[in-house]
């Protein structure tokens, strides 16, 4: 079992497959990109097998989350995908993505065992979506999504950031379209995880500016705290339901006490919180042939320094030198 100090137990991996990606978004890194990792410091795919059997198998892990940077730019991930749907316990499998590739991949991904994907998309302007990820790939996004929601990788669930003088004014549009489609919008707070470090409290777009702009068309019904659970999303049923929108304001209503993540970067390091500025190796302890249990111990002692809070509100607060792309969503 993966318990910290707090008492909190996590039961969610999230695991970072590489920090390429195919787009520049705006809040995530600059346009030039950054300077990727080399092949020889990412987990093969072995090594992040053998890494998910020993948290689902000795730590309680029940949900593995795969992301990137762009996860579907791993050559090997549909073969993670079918080897980790044989681990027993059988952990439920989803991944994030920003969508590019999924025409093409969907199909085999739900094959293999993949249970449903969370797909990036910030507005439905095409000449926004350019603007915002410095390349022009709006269509190739609603296409993924197609195929996704055909390939039964369901429930589809779109993640959207809100950024000033951009998209700001799309809230109400974007979930009219989410329950046209039978996709299930989440709203979330952009965080300071920008490689150019520029991220500002002042003037981000908040939970209470999405709740209000969306308030001026649909009704909005809180489900509560009992349903909510662990997760990082507030959710609301809209209009009486059945569609329901989700706001995950992980700066200004951070839902930390609550937290059951745990994540693994793509060069193998245990990283407690997202916004955590210390990581605990584990592919030394892969390479040095460590047993199951010497790795299980030392993923244990991670867990078990995890701070708290992520301290978004501490003006001591210093943003994690890992951009995003890095370590995941």
């Amino acid at each position: 079992m993966l318990i910290d100090t707090y008492g909190r137990v996590a039961t969610d991996l999230r695991v970072s497959l590489t920090d390429r990606c195919n787009l520049r978004c705006t809040y995530c890194m600059p346009e030039e990109g950054l300077q990727w990792l080399a092949k020889p410091d990412l987990l093969t795919d072995d090594e992040i097998v053998r890494l998910i059997d020993i948290a689902v198998r000795m730590l309680g892990i029940e949900e593995v989350r795969f992301t990137g940077g762009e996860p579907l730019l791993r050559p090997g991930l549909v073969g993670i995908v079918e080897r980790v749907a044989a681990l027993a316990p059988r952990p439920q499998m989803s991944l994030t993505t920003n969508g590019i590739g999924l025409k093409r991949t969907a199909t085999a991904l739900k094959a293999a065992g993949l249970d449903r994907v969370n797909v990036s998309l910030d507005t439905l302007r095409p000449e926004v979506f350019k603007a915002l990820t410095r390349r022009d790939r709006h269509k190739d996004v609603i296409d993924g999504l197609e195929a996704a929601h055909a390939a039964g990788l369901t429930p589809v669930k779109i993640n959207t950031v809100l950024m000033p003088g951009l998209n700001e004014d799309e809230a109400p549009d974007l979930l009219s379209w989410a329950m046209e489609q039978g996709y299930e919008l989440r709203f979330i707070e952009q965080m300071p995880l920008d490689a150019q470090h520029g991220w500002k409290r002042e003037g981000m777009v908040t939970a209470g500016d999405i709740l209000a702009s969306l308030r001026t068309r649909f009704d909005l019904t809180p489900e509560g705290a009992d349903a909510r659970g662990s997760a990082p999303a507030e959710r609301w049923l809209v209009n009486g339901g059945p569609h329901r929108v989700g706001v995950i304001a992980s700066v200004t209503r951070p839902f930390c006490a609550a937290c059951d993540r745990t994540r693994l970067t793509a060069d193998g390091q245990i990283r407690t919180c997202l916004f955590a500025t210390e990581e605990t190796d584990l592919r030394a302890a892969l390479r040095s042939d460590a047993p199951d249990e010497e790795i299980a111990r030392i993923w244990k002692l991670a867990m078990w320094g995890k701070k708290a809070g992520a301290g978004l509100d501490d003006p001591s607060f210093v943003q994690p030198d890992r951009p995003m792309s890095a370590i995941g969503g």
